[in-house]
């Protein structure tokens, strides 16, 4: 069986220079661009893959992300969190399996930090790693964020 989908994370994309969260409103909308990662998968009786193809824009700008989201946090309230998935809205289940559910992104923070709640909008710039990995549909992760304040 051989099905093509395409994957939705959920990133918005600004540059580096950006030095507040109001200019990443009006920064280019990147949600259309990792909406137009590929992922090809191929099921047989004995094997799985998901194949990935990644829009040169995308491949080209890997360092220097900038994400606006909602905050789910990989810890208990009031503990320090340095992993969070951001996703692009609360109101659409991203862990439902789907692939026309809202986008979601997995961030790895540099320096963990307390006090973020649930469902908090965010926006974090980090290093965006592309997953090549045929065994699953995770297509990136940000590694190496911070949380862009002001």
């Amino acid at each position: 069986m051989n099905r093509t989908a395409t994957s939705t994370l959920a990133l918005s994309l600004a540059t580096l220079g950006t030095s507040s969260v109001a200019e990443l409103t009006t920064a280019p909308d990147a949600w259309e661009l990792l909406s137009q990662i590929e992922i090809t998968e191929t099921i047989t009786d004995t094997s799985y893959r998901a194949d990935k193809v990644f829009p040169e824009a995308l491949t080209d700008a890997a360092a220097g992300f900038t994400i606006i989201g909602y905050a789910v946090p990989y810890a208990m309230p009031g503990q320090a969190v340095d992993t969070l998935m951001v996703v692009a809205d609360m109101g659409d289940c991203p862990f439902c399996g789907a692939s026309d559910h809202a986008g979601s992104l997995e961030v790895r923070l540099a320096t963990p930090i307390t006090g973020l709640e649930d469902g908090a909008r965010i926006a974090l710039t980090g290093d965006l790693e592309l997953i090549t990995d045929p065994e699953t549909w995770q297509s990136a992760i940000l590694r190496n964020a911070r949380v862009v304040t002001g």
